[in-house]
C-alpha cells in the first residue's frame, strides 16, 4: 500500500532515527536539602535513588519503561474505530500484541463522523495517527514500518498489568443541562390572632354585658 506522507520511507527513517539520537538518559538527582537537578550521569550507588524524568505514561497500571516512554511522548498513537468494523479489530490487535500504548476513539454519531472528516479529509475506517502522521485503512505491514520508524519495539515490553485507557468517543458527550428548580413559594403568614375581648365594661358597652 502507498503510504500516504510528504517524505519517503527512507527519509522518514532517518528524520526519526535522528530524533531519537538525542533521547539520551536523564536523571533526576535528589540531594540531602531537598533541592533537584538533572544529569546525564547515573546517581551513586550510595546516592538517594531517584527515577529518571518524566512521568508515568496514561493509562492504568504501572508505568513506561523509560525508553518506550520517550517514544510515546514524541509519537503518541491513536487509533480511530467503529463497530462492526474488522479491520479495526485488526488494526486494535496487532497493537495490543506488539505492545504499542495507545488511546482509542470510537466514530459512531454523525458528531463523531463529521469531526473524523475534518480530521482525515474522509469517513473510513480505521484512522491510525503516530504523532502527526495518519495512516489511512488498515495495513499490517504499513503501520508496521511506521511504528518502526518512530522508535516502537518489535516485541512487547510493557510492564505485566498495564492497561491502555478505555475507548471514548471521538465527539465527548454533553450532559443535557438541568432544568431550573422551581422557586418554593413561601408559606401565606397566619392570620394575626383577634385580641382577646375585653372584660368589664368599656365605652362601646358601658353594661358590660358578655355573649
Amino acid at each position: 500500500m502507498k503510504i500516504h506522507s510528504r517524505f519517503s520511507a527512507p527519509a522518514l527513517l532517518l528524520l526519526l532515527a535522528a530524533g531519537a539520537a538525542f533521547a539520551q538518559p536523564v536523571y533526576r538527582h535528589l540531594d540531602k536539602n531537598g533541592k533537584v537537578t538533572f544529569s546525564d550521569q547515573p546517581p551513586a550507588a550510595d546516592a538517594q535513588a531517584a527515577a529518571p524524568r518524566g512521568g508515568a505514561a496514561g493509562g492504568a497500571g504501572p508505568g513506561l519503561p523509560y525508553e518506550l516512554r520517550q517514544v510515546a511522548q514524541r509519537y503518541p498513537v491513536m487509533i480511530y474505530t467503529g463497530d462492526e468494523c474488522g479491520p479495526c479489530g485488526a488494526g486494535r490487535s496487532l497493537l495490543v500484541t506488539r505492545g504499542i500504548p495507545f488511546e482509542e476513539r470510537t466514530v459512531k454519531s454523525n458528531a463523531d463522523i463529521e469531526t473524523l472528516q475534518r480530521l482525515s479529509g474522509q469517513s473510513s475506517l480505521p484512522l491510525l495517527s503516530i504523532g502527526s502522521q495518519q495512516l489511512k485503512g488498515f495495513s499490517d505491514a504499513e503501520w508496521s514500518q511506521y511504528l518502526d520508524a518512530a522508535g516502537y519495539p518489535k516485541s512487547a515490553q510493557l510492564p505485566a498489568g498495564y492497561r491502555n485507557p478505555p475507548a471514548q468517543p471521538l465527539v465527548a458527550i454533553q450532559a443535557a443541562p438541568a432544568a431550573p428548580a422551581r422557586p418554593v413559594a413561601a408559606p401565606a403568614p397566619a392570620p394575626a390572632p383577634a385580641p382577646p375581648a375585653a372584660n368589664g365594661p368599656t365605652p362601646s358597652n358601658p353594661a358590660g354585658i358578655k355573649f
